[in-house]
């Protein structure tokens, strides 16, 4: 990479560095540190949800499945729309006042709310591991797209630089930091795929002649996808919008109920059509870019037998100009940190809020509760460094994380939520049942029914377990519902 693109590139992660300094003085406890001092606007909190949700899926993996499946690939965040709507309008109204009530400040109290204490630390548990592994996939999603970038640099050594920077950032100012952040990320992202990442790679690659002659038709066509990969999308991925830690910290962060449903329908807008076919449209062009032989350099003659997840990175190493190359690189991982950022908060939140508080009752109170707060972020976020070094697929690693989220936690906070079903064992049950079928369904590799994801089973079996336990253990003692 040329000097110039260097310095923009560096320039932008010192800026980033910048704004974590500038909020490490605002912080006052643990409350300003996790949801901020609710305060925050709905086009703030919105533009940081959807910078979120994209992060590394939409510049990596979204790019690799436009390279491999054209348009569409683009459903797989139609989902994300669906989701962000839904919950805005269901979710949001009960969770706000809850929340506001309660003086919540993760997810996995709503479940001491509705159940128990017990039933809170499985969750929270569940959550902080989750959200570490997607923090992991997030670090890994940068170190690809820069070890593609720039040359001798290695995947090893891109792992710690992103992994510190994000690391530092978020460590230094907490949920402001990330949320404002976030929104200059997004626009950087948005301004540089624009005005800069789609035009020249389209006109590089020989424009619609060139893409009409590599590509087969039913690369530009929305129904070449099947009904088994959209129930699989739409079963991992809009669940995630009622049990997602970092959704819940927005909610709790946001001025009022009317600012959080609107950033939740500002965040969808953006997520499909816009991010979704700017996505797959950038695979696209890898994919014609890769059968021309534009990668023969890097030992691809062509898109057979390539990662498709390269793609990306390699057509914009090849064809943007000096310059321009520091702003599209600063871009991409404007993405992938603003949910590094975010999922690295709530495996924090999770881990002191939910689950060592738990053993340490007097750490709440403690005068030094905030610094032993960004002590624990940062080792989190060192040992999600570590995790990510032995990880390999960016976004099958991040719809496992998602997956193993949502098979344990949905069934039983929508049964209390809505259902008003309130009993605690049989939401243990189903928490640790339905996560439980989903590892081991995925670690096994095991061919399942119509090529369904195993997160559709381990939602099965969480639900057949809360019923099956509500019917056995009636009146368990201890549920705290109120």
């Amino acid at each position: 990479m040329h000097i110039i693109d260097l310095s923009i590139f560096i320039g932008y992660m010192i800026a980033l560095l910048g704004i974590g300094f500038y909020f490490l003085k605002k912080n006052k406890s643990t409350e300003d540190f996790f949801i901020s001092d609710k305060s925050i606007s709905g086009w703030h909190i919105g533009l940081s949800v959807v910078a979120t949700d994209v992060g590394g899926g939409f510049s990596i993996g979204l790019g690799g499945l436009g390279f491999v499946m054209g348009l569409s690939g683009s459903w797989m965040l139609f989902t994300g729309l669906i989701g962000a709507w839904v919950s805005a309008v269901i979710l949001i109204p009960k969770v706000y006042k809850i929340g506001l009530e309660k003086q919540m400040t993760t997810f996995p109290q709503l479940f001491k709310h509705y159940y128990n204490s017990k039933v809170a630390l499985v969750a929270g548990i569940i959550s902080a591991i989750g959200y570490l592994g997607f923090t992991s996939s997030q670090i890994l999603a940068g170190a690809k797209l820069a070890s593609s970038s720039f040359e001798g640099l290695s995947v090893e050594t891109a792992l710690i630089v992103m992994g510190l920077v994000t690391i530092f950032y978020t460590v230094m100012g907490g949920m402001k930091a990330v949320i404002y952040t976030d929104t200059v990320q997004w626009i950087i992202l948005m301004v540089g795929l624009v005005f800069v990442g789609i035009p020249i790679s389209y006109f590089a690659i020989g424009g619609w002649d060139e893409i009409s002659k590599y590509i087969q038709p039913d690369f530009m066509s929305l129904t070449s996808v099947s009904w088994q990969t959209l129930v699989n999308w739409a079963v991992t991925i809009i669940p995630i919008w009622f049990v997602g830690m970092t959704l819940y910290q927005r909610i709790y962060a946001s001025k009022n109920k009317k600012e959080a449903q609107k950033a939740w329908f500002i965040a969808g807008l953006f997520e499909w059509p816009v991010m979704a076919f700017m996505g797959v449209l950038l695979g696209i062009f890898g994919r014609v870019a890769a059968e021309q032989g534009m990668f023969t350099g890097f030992g691809f003659n062509e898109a057979a037998g390539m990662d498709p997840e390269l793609g990306l990175p390699l057509l914009l190493r090849q064809v943007l100009p000096i310059g321009l190359m520091g702003v599209m690189m600063s871009a991409y991982f404007s993405a992938i940190l603003s949910t590094a950022d975010s999922c690295l908060m709530a495996a924090s939140g999770n881990m002191l809020t939910d689950i060592l508080i738990k053993f340490f009752p007097g750490l709440e109170s403690h005068p030094r509760v905030l610094i032993f707060t960004q002590i624990l972020t940062l080792l989190l976020g060192t040992l999600a460094i570590f995790l990510a070094a032995n990880m390999q697929n960016v976004l099958e690693l991040m719809l496992y994380s998602y997956a193993f989220m949502v098979s344990g936690l949905f069934v039983p906070l929508m049964a209390a939520m809505f259902f008003r079903q309130t009993n605690w064992i049989a939401a243990l049950a189903s928490m640790i049942a339905g996560g439980s079928t989903t590892i081991i369904l995925t670690s096994l590799e095991t061919k399942l029914p119509f090529d369904l994801d195993a997160n559709i089973f381990g939602i099965s079996m969480s639900l057949f377990i809360f019923i099956t336990f509500s019917l056995f253990f009636k009146n368990p003692k201890y549920s705290n519902y109120t």
